[in-house]
């Protein structure tokens, strides 16, 4: 299978680089910084360098020429600003799809995050409440579309290892996830076409990530 993804330097995007390359994927990732491509490729994928900020559909197209699947995980990170989080988190995810139509890979799985509903709660910061607008605009953007589309909502992200067990479900309680769990439930989305259509959020859990999937594949 030929997957690429956006946002292909992120926590989430090397790991799922890793897992797929290693059973023999061929996997692109898309990287605004050509310092990047190197993280990329040790990671067994290779590397377009493309600012999804600044590029357009045909070029973005011509990167996922060929792919059966794309996976959306960009985000303009810790320390942008709430301009950022719009022209990142929700124009780039649009311009993706926009691509993913144009060139032909049905199979689009996006990264969201959990609670978007909280942007408009009393004491909310203003960046992170723009990071929820935007996420929840592309959201939107994409569950209209004709793509075999899968949204998923983890919760609060860590860097522990990988336990292969989750919570996984149309809506869970609040709680934490492994980026180690994240990139291997995102692998089982993409080999599971069935869960087109849905909207699933993740946290830690107790249910092996196989039989977790089943539920919806």
């Amino acid at each position: 299978m030929r997957v690429v993804i956006a946002g292909g330097h992120g926590k989430i995007a090397l790991r799922l680089t890793r897992l797929l390359a290693d059973r023999g994927d061929t996997v692109v990732g898309i990287v605004r910084n050509p310092d990047h491509v190197a993280d990329v490729r040790a990671a067994g994928g290779d590397a377009a360098v493309l600012d999804l900020e600044q590029t357009t559909v045909d070029q973005v197209a011509e990167v996922l020429a060929g792919a059966e699947a794309v996976v959306f995980a960009a985000g303009a990170g810790p320390g942008s600003g709430a301009a950022r989080k719009d022209t990142v988190d929700r124009a780039a995810s649009v311009l993706f799809a926009d691509a993913a139509e144009a060139a032909g890979a049905r199979r689009f799985v996006q990264i969201s995050a959990m609670g978007l509903d909280r942007a408009g709660d009393s004491g909310m910061d203003e960046v992170f409440a723009a990071y929820l607008r935007a996420k929840a605009a592309a959201d939107a953007d994409l569950m209209p579309r004709s793509l075999e589309w899968t949204v998923l909502r983890p919760g609060r992200l860590t860097d522990d290892p990988g336990v292969g067990a989750v919570t996984l479900a149309e809506s869970v309680p609040r709680g934490a996830v492994t980026r180690d769990d994240v990139a291997t439930v995102l692998v089982g989305l993409l080999d599971h076409p069935a869960t087109a259509g849905t909207v699933l959020e993740l946290v830690g859990g107790e249910t092996p990530i196989d039989r977790a999937l089943a539920e919806y594949a």
